[in-house]
């Protein structure tokens, strides 16, 4: 069995102060993929002891921005850093590895966070551009074959179920339908599974993240944006996925709840 889980921690060091590493310590993940760690590459070990685990991380041009890594308890074989031609604006938001699985043979995860975009501004010409990029990586990695995961905060909820004021937010980032179309176009014609959904219900949600304002959390007022999307070999052997929704708004370490998926491979 592997468990993999992927979280938007919203700052490593923020997260790590407010309860993260009861998390860990109670989740055991085998990997983990890290989004918005927002901390330079030296820290990283400061954080994850590197005696126990192998390491991967891009961090933002954009000091205190952005920012993505992987951990990983199994071996990493090789290290890909980056989509396209590494604009400032696409750094840390792709990390790959090749993994060393126990009982021979790879798995490649990549970390990735998808810009959140802004209606009629350069961020979300962005945000298209660089799902142009994760599409083709994507087709690449697909052509390939093998066991891939690609996990992270997307930043897009693909469909009614997966955002809870879904009619309020059809003109907003992130549930525009030229948005929800990449989505469906990876989960369709592309092959690849979203097992958020696969194996979490048909839904509403669950939800993976909350708006800071207001009473989102306690409301449950969120939205499906984190997701672990596999290839058709893995999807096979997963068995569960679980979002971590903590019990209450004042021992969340994020905005976000971390997504586990367990396989067996």
């Amino acid at each position: 069995m592997l468990k993999i889980a992927t979280v938007n921690v919203n700052g490593i060091r923020a997260a790590w102060r407010k309860g993260m590493p009861a998390w860990l310590e109670e989740r055991q993940p085998d990997v983990l993929l890290l989004q918005e760690v927002r901390a330079p590459d030296e820290l990283m070990s400061d954080f994850f002891d590197t005696s126990v685990w192998d390491l991967a991380h891009q961090a933002s041009e954009f000091k205190g921005r952005a920012g993505v890594a992987i951990a990983s308890r199994l071996p990493m074989r090789n290290i890909r850093i980056g989509l396209g031609d590494g604009t400032a604006a696409n750094t840390g938001r792709w990390v790959e590895a090749d993994l060393a699985l126990p009982g021979g043979g790879g798995l490649t995860v990549a970390s990735v966070y998808i810009h959140s975009g802004t209606v009629g501004t350069p961020k979300q010409d962005e945000k298209y551009a660089f799902l142009e990029l994760a599409t083709q990586r994507l087709a690449e990695l697909s052509s390939a074959g093998g066991l891939v995961v690609v996990g992270g905060d997307f930043n897009i909820a693909h469909q009614n179920v997966d955002i809870k004021n879904w009619k309020g937010n059809l003109k907003t980032a992130g549930f525009l339908p030229e948005e929800r179309a990449y989505l469906d176009r990876w989960f369709s014609s592309m092959g690849w599974t979203d097992l958020g959904r696969a194996l979490g219900g048909p839904g509403p949600g669950p939800y993976t993240w909350w708006s800071q304002r207001g009473k989102a959390f306690d409301t449950d007022t969120g939205w499906r944006i984190d997701y672990q999307i596999a290839s058709p070999d893995l999807a096979r052997g997963a068995v569960s996925a679980e979002v971590d929704r903590a019990p209450a708004w004042d021992q969340r370490w994020s905005d976000h709840a971390p997504l586990v998926v367990t396989y067996k491979l």
